[in-house]
């Protein structure tokens, strides 16, 4: 692969978006790490999509200590994307991880705890290389660890200069809410809340949204398609490619329900008559509400992540296209 160098002008055609009270702005599109930066993919694609995605002006990446698979691999492998081509530009990126699953053995490599949280956080360091993190998330509240415990643990993160803010993920809304009001009481607001949101999964990420709208916190959206439910990919069966195809993939060919699949040629009727793709209608029904600070995109390739950019040209419905698409998702 020949040497990279940016293209100047990566900027220009990104639209950019505030993180709820804070004047820090994400581009509209982050690119997640979550799946096809592991150890089981191909990393020169992967590298090409890092390339393709800050050319384009995705200056945002997404990444988690447990993020694979192999867990911990994703963080390696943007770690070598990162020194061959975007140590010279770390000042122009923002760059996440978070900490919450499991990761190693024994009591201390799961769940939520201040000793997880911490040592997570130092390990992910070292498997990227970088100095700090732009913001690290607590990745999920355990159900047993004392909501102020984990907030402390980022807190001190910050304090510590390891981390510049920190947000959570997948909160519950009682629990979401004692983060806002732990984090903001000890002067390091929460940036940035990350939540499931799509059309199949609208009500917990609606939710999640007002919450954080509320409370000051930016909200940033994974898994917009729904793991490719909400494409033309699953309309006539799985793809043996596909990730429901794929033994190391966290979307199981069961999910791929009947009532879904018919959703979704239904839906891609309608982003037809927009001049899109289900995919881009999908992405841009996210976007449609100003309060989602980012969307994050998990393409396989660049060919799917040039795809994906073209959701910004059109990201406004009109009140009929809305009452149709919620009728059709209503019948699941």
């Amino acid at each position: 692969m020949k040497d990279y160098s940016p293209n100047p002008s990566r900027y220009d055609a990104m639209k950019w978006r505030r993180c709820g009270s804070s004047s820090l702005r994400l581009p509209v599109f982050s690119l997640g790490f979550w799946h096809n930066f592991g150890s089981v993919d191909d990393f020169g694609e992967a590298t090409a999509m890092v390339r393709l995605a800050f050319d384009s002006g995705i200056c945002s990446f997404d990444l988690a200590n447990n993020y694979g698979p192999q867990p911990g691999s994703a963080e390696e492998n943007f770690g070598r994307i990162f020194r061959k081509d975007l140590a010279a530009h770390r000042d122009e990126i923002f760059v996440s991880s978070k900490a919450g699953h499991l990761m190693w053995p024994g009591p201390y490599g799961d769940g939520s705890s201040r000793k997880s949280i911490i040592a997570s956080c130092e390990q992910s360091l070292r498997r990227t290389g970088l100095e700090y993190f732009d913001i690290f998330y607590s990745h999920r509240y355990d159900g047993e660890t004392p909501v102020e415990e984990t907030m402390q643990a980022l807190v001190d993160l910050v304090r510590q200069g390891k981390a510049l803010y920190a947000g959570i993920s997948k909160y519950p809304p009682l629990q979401q809410m004692q983060a806002y009001r732990y984090l903001s009481s000890a002067g390091v607001p929460c940036l940035l809340s990350q939540y499931c949101y799509n059309m199949f999964a609208r009500e917990e990420g609606e939710a999640a949204l007002e919450n954080a709208a509320a409370k000051g916190s930016g909200f940033i959206a994974f898994s917009p398609l729904s793991q490719g439910l909400l494409t033309d990919k699953y309309l006539h069966g799985i793809p043996e490619d596909s990730r429901a195809a794929r033994p190391t993939g966290f979307l199981q060919a069961g999910q791929v329900t009947p009532e879904k699949v018919a959703a979704a040629a239904k839906l891609g009727s309608i982003a037809e008559s927009r001049g899109q793709s289900l995919a881009q209608m999908a992405l841009a029904w996210v976007l449609r509400d100003e309060k989602v600070s980012s969307v994050i995109l998990g393409p396989r390739n660049c060919s799917q992540l040039e795809s994906n950019l073209k959701a910004m040209d059109n990201t406004v419905f009109s009140e009929s296209e809305l009452q149709k698409i919620d009728s059709i998702l209503n019948e699941i």
